[in-house]
């Protein structure tokens, strides 16, 4: 069994979307403060929004394979981490980076809350890449199983989606279980203590719990229950103006994922002490990732739009939103 170290865990702890994170508008304001009047415009630099957690851009970083793309069309990269992508997208809101790249959930709270931001490009479905867990021992052998039971998530964040949507798969409600709102490094803290009875997390945490406590996949997202896309997001003024710039961030991105794909090892290698995880943890999630980009289609906006509703209804966000608004469908 694995044990993950102490700094292993703290890197899991600072990869988590906590919404503890008071510090984030400070460090935006500070990103402002430093970021050169040419670069707010955009031109001649690309400014990427980040975080840890997104190895393609984490590989794409330490390469420099985009810096070389860009540099035919004049533009350099400047790269700005975010501790997690509500961060990320008051950056975009805020003009402190030009693009960035999300999970499904924290752009339909940025949009709720009038946040600017255009959607331009996704990943293919991950459904695999998030789960609902149960300790190896756990008596708990289906997701019908989990009716009274307390199971832990952080609240708003896709998982929030997976879980509404397995216990619908199983004939229950949110209503029939215990939800225990926790962000990512409480969860875990709380599962291996059991004083939950599962686990609704996404990877690289997924995999880390997978490896370091034999932990079990009681569900996914898999057959056809969620998408789990990747977004890039970004400024529409940046995106609309600069199409070559859009169309070389999808080359680069594309022709990395598959290199990435072909390598694992190898990606993993290069990517965990980045991240600051085991080498296999590291391999592991990204064996559930699919590194493709392409254009928002219209049938991938209509599944975010479900998302958007589904949260809603469930009076997480304070208005219906049209995801339609913040979309960008033509191909750059």
């Amino acid at each position: 069994m694995l044990s993950l170290s102490t700094s292993a865990r703290r890197s899991l702890r600072d990869l988590a979307l906590s919404a503890l994170l008071v510090g984030a508008a400070a460090l935006l304001a500070g990103l402002l403060a430093a970021t050169p009047a040419h670069a707010q415009a955009g031109k001649g630099e690309l400014r990427i929004g980040y975080q840890k957690s997104a190895s393609l851009f984490v590989l794409q970083k330490a390469q420099g394979s985009l810096e070389k793309k860009l540099a035919p069309l004049g533009f350099g990269v400047k790269w700005v981490e975010f501790p997690a992508g509500p961060q990320l997208l008051e950056g975009l809101n805020v003009g402190a980076v030009d693009v960035g790249y999300v999970g499904e959930a924290p752009p339909i709270f940025a949009q709720a809350a009038g946040a600017r931001f255009v959607y331009f490009g996704y990943d293919p479905a991950a459904p695999r890449a998030e789960a609902i867990l149960v300790t190896k021992d756990s008596p708990i052998r289906s997701v019908a199983d989990l009716k009274g039971k307390k199971v832990a998530l952080n609240k708003g964040s896709n998982v929030h989606y997976l879980l509404v949507k397995q216990l619908e798969k199983n004939g229950l409600k949110l209503s029939d279980i215990q939800p225990v709102y926790l962000a990512p490094a409480d969860g875990r803290a709380a599962f291996e203590s059991k004083n939950v009875d599962a686990w609704v997390i996404w990877d690289p945490f997924q995999a880390a719990a997978e490896k370091a406590t034999s932990a079990r996949v009681l569900a996914d997202g898999a057959p056809d229950v969620v998408n789990n896309y990747q977004y890039y997001l970004g400024e529409r003024g940046f995106v609309t103006k600069n199409p070559k710039v859009i169309e070389a961030l999808f080359e680069d991105s594309v022709a990395q994922g598959i290199w990435l794909k072909k390598n694992l090892r190898q990606a993993a290698e290069l990517i965990a002490p980045l991240q600051g995880l085991p080498v296999d943890v590291v391999e592991l999630a990204l064996r559930r990732y699919e590194f493709n980009v392409k254009p928002i289609t219209a049938a991938v906006a209509a599944d975010q739009q479900k998302i958007a509703d589904t949260f809603f209804e469930l009076k997480l966000i304070p208005k219906a939103i049209k995801i339609s608004d913040a979309v960008v469908v033509e191909k750059p």
